[in-house]
């Protein structure tokens, strides 16, 4: 039975995936780095922004110590910020089926390998916001995508506001990454996958996959967890 939605944020929910590029690359120009978008979609797309300067490190690109990781993601989110206020936007599709949810009395939450500040951000402006019943983002969890922990604490949050209990199999992540779709399949949860980052083929592991979430009825959501 379909008791709750888990959303992914960044390529589901808004178009951000280019700004976080740009902000990336504007916290890396002291250092000399910058990332193509071939690079960044291949190889850090489903990365938090810790996990993403961390493989720079691991990789001989980035000459830093990880403790100074903190003080790059405090300026890439300034950036970042900067960047969403004027440039982005909601993917197409996503208010309908959000509505669609609401009024079937689906539970929702957020996902993401982003900062807090910057989710709410952007739900703000969109008007967003009201749709989620919890939102679990980066500083939350030890272990990003594709570890599973996000997927797992989304499921508690919802509980703690949610009667009767749910579980992991009664829910449904919405991802744009194998990233996020391989951690979704840890945590025990049915998959549906977006074409907003990948095509089709490179998102083949998930149960269902749409270029718009408009594409699906309740009736598709309620099959999957049958």
């Amino acid at each position: 039975m379909l008791k709750a939605v888990i959303f992914d944020f960044d390529g589901v929910i808004t178009d951000s995936e280019v700004l976080h590029l740009r902000a990336f690359n504007r916290s890396l120009v002291p250092y000399g780095i910058e990332l193509t978008t071939k690079e960044y979609y291949r190889d850090y797309l489903g990365f938090s922004d810790f996990d993403c300067y961390k493989t720079l490190i691991t990789q001989g690109l980035l000459k830093i110590d990880e403790q100074q990781i903190g003080d790059i993601i405090k300026q890439k989110s300034q950036i970042f910020e900067e960047l969403t206020k004027t440039e982005g936007r909601t993917i197409e599709g996503v208010h309908e089926f959000l509505r669609m949810l609401k009024q079937n009395q689906i539970p929702m939450a957020i996902c993401s390998g982003s900062l807090l500040v910057e989710i709410e951000l952007m739900l703000d402006e969109a008007r967003l916001r009201h749709f989620f019943t919890a939102i679990v983002s980066a500083e939350q969890v030890k272990k990003g995508k594709p570890h599973p922990e996000g997927f797992l604490l989304a499921l508690r949050k919802l509980i703690d506001h949610c009667r009767p209990p749910i579980a992991a199999n009664e829910c449904i992540v919405i991802e744009d990454s194998h990233w996020g779709l391989q951690a979704a399949e840890a945590a025990g949860m049915h998959t549906i996958a977006v074409t907003n980052s990948y095509d089709a083929e490179q998102l083949s592991q998930a149960e269902k996959v749409v270029a718009r979430l408009n594409e699906l009825s309740m009736a598709d959501l309620r099959q999957l967890c049958a």
